[in-house]
């Protein structure tokens, strides 16, 4: 077992203890990956973090394990992903098995020009563990601003545990246990990523409704040793009836640590506290991997799932995000990949809100944007689920044949559902989105959809794109001159002076003049242009969380400044001078 899973955090003494009158602008409840998450993005927004949270650990046993290129980007964007991807195991290539034969295998990322690979496997524990060494360097970089020089506040509170909430007109009012007693605070916005489980939810009355399925299923973390560790690949192999777990279905994939995960479906009937138990374990174990692995037991559990959202995630002024919002099988690897978009999300919003620069109406935007998201992965783990567990004899016999035509043809393989993987939000419905008037091919990343990575270069050096997007609105542009137009440099200029960040990036064909303005790259291989701009010309204007707001092939004299406007929801007059 990794050394600092025992580690206790420190304690530290309330400050509210002795002022009971403190009132902050955000609270974060919950220390999971979506509660970090929101923290760290928050942070680098510039503002001052405040986490409340019951435990003192990191999470038991591996639990979230799969962590997708979406998420993956995310987390580059907040400067985390690299020890992340560095100490996961990273993959493509997934296998599905009927009994002892191999249908077919599939690769999730087939298309060359990306930094990041379809998954990297590790386990949730590290995940937190790296997230909160990146708000510790953060907090531990001096904060710049106008008058003074100072270290950011970040309040990681570990044993400190909301046990009520009160709504207001206008803030929130907390009462915190702590060890050394209670005390009180109040906050603008409180933000619940306290889990399945939430006690805020709970506090507040409200309800999360969905269906719970009658299936249990046994999650092993196994550690191999020796020559074991050569038998299995960097792959997602999933068995329908296989002959070491007849009637049921198992998946096994490799983590971090040289550690799998095996899952084995139970069936309703089974007894979670004797499923539990090594002398049961270990031989359906030993059963998969072979009598010649030599391997030990790591952590165990049994569960039963749900896929159900609460009806709306805003509630005046508390906010829920992952699985206090939202839960889905563990099926497609859903759960924590959704949780981190939401964070994703929810942090851009509510900084332009807190900063005066938005209407907190922006936040009927996170509403609709994420309970979409959440419908889509509800839909699919769901079909997951009676796919991979038939509910009568006719949808038994549709996924057995289903299942044999798969061997051979591969229009029967998008039908097979093992657990349709996760992939990124696309927001084409959000009124947010400023509409396209120009025809685009449908492989380009239209409004709503999330920014494509591809290989460029910068000031002579082999980069990615998405590296250079930021954390505020980009403007994006594609030349396939050598030069920035005058009208469009001046653009850039007068954005610039807007209270609303927005940094400018152009992508050129051949070498481009360095400028003050312009961030200024070159496509290293013609894969940038073939997914943003085959026509050879285009301008896309991106949300800081990297989402695609409008996009053009010329520019316009209002265009841009209407397309931010929209994007922000805001009432600044953004069309004065050249824009």
């Amino acid at each position: 077992m990794t050394p600092f899973l025992s580690d206790v955090f420190p304690y530290a003494r309330p400050p509210e203890l002795g002022n009971p009158g403190t009132h902050r602008q955000v609270v974060i409840v919950g220390a999971g990956p979506v509660g970090l998450t929101l923290a760290l993005d928050w942070a680098a927004k510039g503002h001052d973090v405040l986490v409340l949270t019951a435990g003192d650990q990191l999470s038991e046993g591996s639990r979230a394990i799969c962590f997708a290129k979406r998420t993956l980007e995310i987390f580059d964007r907040l400067g985390c992903s690299g020890p992340i991807v560095d100490k996961g195991a990273s993959w493509n290539l997934g296998k599905v098995f009927l009994q002892d034969r191999m249908l077919y295998e599939f690769d999730l990322l087939p298309e060359s020009g990306h930094q990041r690979p379809a998954f990297v496997n590790i386990q949730q524990f590290h995940v937190e563990r790296f997230l909160i060494d990146a708000l510790a360097r953060r907090a531990a970089t001096p904060k710049k601003n106008m008058e003074s020089e100072r270290s950011q506040s970040i309040d990681l509170r570990w044993s400190n545990r909301v046990t009520d909430v009160q709504q207001r007109d206008d803030r929130v009012e907390l009462t915190v246990q702590s060890r050394d007693g209670v005390y009180n605070l109040s906050c603008d916005w409180l933000i619940a990523c306290d889990g399945a489980g939430s006690p805020v939810r709970k506090t507040l009355g409200l309800k999360s409704e969905g269906q719970v399925f009658q299936d249990r299923f046994l999650i092993a973390d196994v550690k191999l040793r020796g020559a074991a560790l050569a038998k299995f690949r960097n792959e997602r192999w999933f068995w329908f009836d296989p002959p070491f777990h007849r009637n049921q279905s198992a998946l096994l994939h490799r983590q971090a640590d040289d550690v799998w995960r095996l899952d084995f479906q139970l069936g309703w009937q089974a007894d979670p506290d004797v499923e539990r138990q090594p002398e049961r374990v270990n031989p359906r174990i030993r059963a998969m991997l072979g009598d010649d692995v030599d391997f030990e037991l790591e952590w165990v559990s049994v569960y039963t799932f749900q896929c159900r959202r609460m009806e709306s995630f805003v509630h005046g002024h508390v906010i829920f995000a992952g699985d206090s919002a939202h839960q889905v099988s563990p099926f497609g690897a859903r759960g924590a990949n959704s949780g981190i978009q939401d964070a994703d999300n929810l942090a851009w919003k509510l900084d332009l809100i807190v900063r005066g620069l938005a209407p907190a109406s922006l936040l009927h935007t996170y509403d609709a944007e994420r309970i979409a998201a959440a419908d889509e992965n509800i839909v699919n783990s769901t079909r997951s689920t009676d796919f991979i567990t038939p509910k009568n004899e006719a949808s038994r016999i549709f996924r057995d044949a289903t299942l044999e035509l798969a061997a051979k043809y591969p229009f029967a393989r998008r039908l097979v559902n093992s657990g349709r993987l996760s992939v990124p939000a696309h927001y084409r419905h959000s009124p947010l989105n400023t509409g396209d008037t120009d025809s685009w091919p449908a492989a380009t990343p239209g409004p709503g959809s999330p920014a494509v990575d591809a290989p460029v270069v910068s000031d002579g050096r082999e980069s990615w794109l998405l590296h250079h997007l930021g954390n505020g609105f980009t403007v994006l542009v594609f030349t396939g001159g050598g030069d920035v137009s005058v009208d469009l440099a001046d653009a850039v200029r007068f954005l610039r002076t807007l209270p609303i960040a927005v940094s400018a990036v152009i992508v050129a064909r051949e070498s481009v003049a360095a400028t003050d303005d312009f961030t200024v790259l070159r496509d290293a291989n013609g894969a940038a242009f073939a997914r943003y701009a085959p026509a050879g010309e285009a301008i896309y204007l991106l949300r800081p969380d990297q989402h695609v707001a409008a996009r053009r092939q010329g520019l316009s004299e209002t265009w841009l400044g209407d397309a931010l406007r929209r994007a922000c929801m805001t009432d600044i007059e953004f069309n004065a001078g050249v824009c």
